[in-house]
């Protein structure tokens, strides 16, 4: 029987789930989460992995086939591979893929592979060792590329790196990223810097209208028409297609009227929008006795209180939690 899909009071169909196993991290990416701040969650709240199965289970009986991995750093919850393995099989799930710093990638990445992971996108937003120790908190470059480049070699694709543009930071080095990318056949996405939380505020936010054009100019970039994922990303590609460039413009060009996705964080919060507070609380309820047609239920309530879009742009003080905590 096909499942009725999850559609939101927007007429939109919700069919990604994007799923924070951890809040920690071993980096200290300076728009994700302010310097000293040890705000984390209880670990006897974090989900379990039988509950994280359940949960994942009952989205993709929703219609709910593409489900990413996130944290914090995904990659430091133990057992993860294995979770990958189970999550892969799960009926109904038809992408699983995972978000990382990729400082331990080159350790996971074939396991991942082997265990059923699709693909990976990694955080990098420089190539200068300076520049990463400023950003990140410590010089993680070497390790990022080793993960890389395991990753490739791995089999893993496609391979999507994202860089937080930061005007006066690394706005200078996004050309050659660009380059670096089309060299080894990633694909380049740039983000432009959200005010969640803080750290998110403080963030040398940088329009990529104008960065657009310039890459259009320098590498010969036109839109590119097949899609590239289930994201929010707009994608440009060199003539011979070869190269592509994804831009994610939450607020000088937002995509809140294709939005398809929530976010479940490691306490079992569910996430209805990143700029907004609208959420549901499924821990009680995973471990309340509750069967699983009353979890779809809520589920489905929730997502029918969806809102349209965030307020980025007229209040970007409303979100007070990191993205950190919400998973990136």
């Amino acid at each position: 029987m096909v499942p009725e899909p999850l559609i939101d009071r927007h007429g939109r169909r919700i069919d990604y789930l994007r799923l924070s196993v951890t809040d920690r991290c071993d980096l200290r990416c300076r728009y994700c989460r302010p310097a000293g701040d040890a705000s984390y969650a209880e670990r006897a709240d974090w989900l379990s992995f039988a509950e994280i199965r359940r949960v994942v289970s009952l989205f993709a009986a929703m219609g709910v086939g593409r489900v990413r991995l996130t944290g914090g750093e995904p990659l430091l919850r133990a057992g993860i591979v294995d979770l990958v393995g189970e999550l892969a099989a799960a009926p109904g799930v038809s992408d699983l893929s995972l978000s990382t710093n990729a400082t331990r990638l080159a350790r996971y990445a074939a396991r991942l592979k082997a265990a059923g992971l699709n693909r990976v996108n990694v955080s990098l937003d420089s190539l200068r060792r300076e520049c990463v120790s400023e950003l990140c908190g410590r010089d993680s470059l070497d390790a990022t590329l080793a993960g890389l480049m395991a990753a490739k070699a791995a089999g893993l694709a496609p391979i999507k790196l994202n860089m937080v543009a930061l005007r006066g930071v690394n706005d200078g080095e996004i050309e050659s990223m660009a380059a670096f990318c089309f060299e080894h056949g990633f694909i380049l996405r740039l983000i432009e810097a959200m005010p969640m939380g803080e750290a998110g505020r403080a963030a040398a936010y940088l329009p990529l209208d104008t960065v657009r054009a310039r890459l259009a100019r320098r590498f010969k970039l036109q839109p590119c028409a097949a899609e590239l994922g289930g994201g929010p990303a707009r994608y440009w590609q060199t003539a011979d297609g070869r190269g592509q460039v994804g831009f994610i413009t939450p607020l000088s060009q937002h995509f809140c009227a294709t939005c398809n996705r929530v976010r479940l964080t490691v306490d079992g919060t569910l996430y209805l929008c990143l700029g907004q507070e609208h959420k549901l609380e499924l821990r009680p309820l995973l471990r309340g006795g509750g069967g699983d047609e009353a979890l779809c239920s809520a589920i489905r309530r929730a997502v029918a209180r969806k809102p349209w879009g965030h307020d980025f742009a007229a209040a970007p003080s409303r979100v007070l939690r990191f993205m950190s905590h919400t998973g990136g």
